[in-house]
């Protein structure tokens, strides 16, 4: 589909994800590419701006992340952000020298309102820094046009030539008008109009999908989740029945979450395909028997999964197409987009079954971030509770039971979220908190329940506030909430004789408990 493009080029920094997702936010289609990437690749892409990331490293070291001066001459506008202006500069002629002393943080900003990078930014403002760098000198034609009390040059610009620097991060929310300014530049330096919409992208990708597949058969992997829903609602609404859908019920979904994806996607629902449900769910708890760590539980999870995929595909026979709901994060973390070390291989089904005859992989969803996924389940007509559910691991609650998987620990677990989340959502803070649920720890300690000595184990609520996963803070439930879940869970699950509320953030913690 023709768009308007804007690159990020990544030179190995933490938020190269985030820079595009905020460019996405600005209705303009964005992209990530390495460094590494030819720049005639790049200029035949004909993209209409380019920004540099943030990196490790410093510019001005033997080996350090760079890229062609010729990249400054193609008469495209380009953004550094952090490292990536300090390495224009560099290049260009100015220089870049090692701080006294770190600057990190939010941190007041002055800016110079005549530039375009700043139309309509308040004039005394708050960024975020992050650098042990600065601009020391400025490459000639540019100036100064930001500056915080100890750094001179926050941003500069050579406005003839279209070239900008930011030595913040414009990209994170500590910025507070960070949106502002990387819109100023991709809609008004960039000129780009704003073509980037679901609505669009769904009518052309079923277009696209009907052409591509004919009168060819397609088997879907469905978990239930967001990306696998949406895949399936897409692929149905472009080739109906000649989609097989298999739903493989480990019994480690939440409570009545396997019933409630039959029902949207089964016979009674309103999709055109072929709906199989599995219920492997002894089959997965026997395997779990005796395992406790949490790796080890992922992998018998993962391959189980593609296991029972397996047998059931078998029965189907050969398929044209493997569908996938792959999502543009599991493409750069597994290393194809930008330069980021690789944080894990991504496939929708833990990997591609051997026994299933296929021509082609479809991943209709590729391109798109999470966010942006949700909101074609939305333009789809996918229920809002399906669209909008909260994260959940694909080992499901297996790694929210600590230790050792059971028939027993998962029914606890089970019954103990689905009273959690029932009475965050009767005081109206399911809107609020980003992601929240019950674990089950493997501390068993002693009670008293109706005069009678009890050893039961202890449920852990877990809620959290984020922006972007990346780091979370714990949310601040009032009491007379948390007080109402834990009476309600001490006397109607059994096995449960203590509740605690996880107060850790991320970092150090991570927000699922394995």
């Amino acid at each position: 589909m023709e768009k308007e493009l804007v690159v990020v080029i990544d030179f190995g920094g933490q938020y190269n994800q985030l820079v595009a997702r905020r460019v996405r936010e600005c209705s303009v289609y964005c992209e990530i590419y390495s460094y590494k990437t030819d720049l005639n690749k790049i200029r035949d892409m004909k993209p209409k701006g380019i920004i540099l990331t943030g990196g490790p490293s410093s510019c001005y070291e033997e080996g350090a992340a760079a890229c062609p001066a010729e990249l400054f001459e193609l008469g495209i506008p380009v953004l550094g952000l952090c490292y990536g202006a300090q390495l224009m500069m560099h290049i260009l002629g100015g220089k870049v020298a090692r701080a006294e002393a770190r600057e990190y943080g939010k941190t007041e900003l002055d800016v110079d309102t005549t530039s375009g990078l700043f139309a309509n930014v308040t004039p005394h403002t708050v960024c975020w820094m992050s650098h042990f760098d600065y601009i020391a000198q400025m490459a000639p034609g540019f100036r100064a046009v930001a500056a915080t009390a100890n750094c001179p040059v926050a941003a500069a610009e050579c406005a003839s030539r279209q070239l900008y620097a930011i030595q913040f991060h414009p990209e994170v929310l500590h910025t507070a008008e960070g949106s502002r300014m990387l819109y100023n530049f991709v809609r008004n330096i960039c000129g780009c109009k704003g073509d980037w919409r679901m609505d669009s992208f769904v009518e052309e990708n079923i277009r696209v999908l009907r052409d591509k597949i004919g009168q060819g058969k397609v088997l879907c992997a469905l978990s239930g989740g967001v990306d696998s829903s949406v895949a399936a609602v897409l692929l149905s609404k472009a080739v109906g029945e000649q989609l097989t859908c298999v739903f493989v019920d480990h019994g480690l979904l939440r409570k009545n979450e396997g019933d409630e994806v039959e029902k949207v996607f089964g016979s009674a629902g309103n999709y055109k395909l072929n709906f199989i449900r599995v219920n492997a769910k002894e089959r997965f708890y026997s395997r779990l028997a005796g395992v406790s760590e949490p790796e080890e539980k992922r992998k018998i999870i993962g391959e189980e999964f593609i296991r029972v995929f397996e047998e059931e595909a078998e029965k189907i026979g050969a398929v044209d197409f493997l569908v996938q709901g792959t999502i543009y994060p599991d493409v750069v973390e597994s290393g194809l987009g930008g330069e980021s070390a690789v944080i894990k291989s991504h496939h929708n089904v833990g990997g591609i079954p051997d026994c299933v005859e296929f021509q082609e992989i479809v991943e209709p969803l590729r391109n798109l971030f999470k966010d942006e996924v949700r909101k074609v389940g939305v333009e789809l007509g996918i229920p809002e509770n399906l669209v909008f559910r909260q994260p959940f691991p694909g080992p499901g609650l297996g790694v929210r039971i600590v230790g050792e998987v059971t028939a027993q620990k998962v029914r606890i677990v089970q019954d103990a979220d689905a009273i959690y989340r029932e009475e965050i959502a009767n005081a109206g803070l399911d809107g609020e908190i980003n992601q929240y649920f019950a674990a089950l720890t493997n501390m068993r300690s002693v009670g008293v329940m109706g005069d009678e000595r009890t050893y039961d184990y202890a449920v852990a609520l877990r809620a959290v506030k984020t922006a972007d996963f990346m780091t979370a803070e714990s949310a601040e439930i009032p009491f007379e909430v948390l007080n109402r879940v834990m009476s309600r869970i001490i006397n109607e699950v059994r096995g449960v004789n203590r509740v605690l509320y996880d107060l850790t953030s991320k970092p150090p913690a991570t927000i699922e408990f394995e």
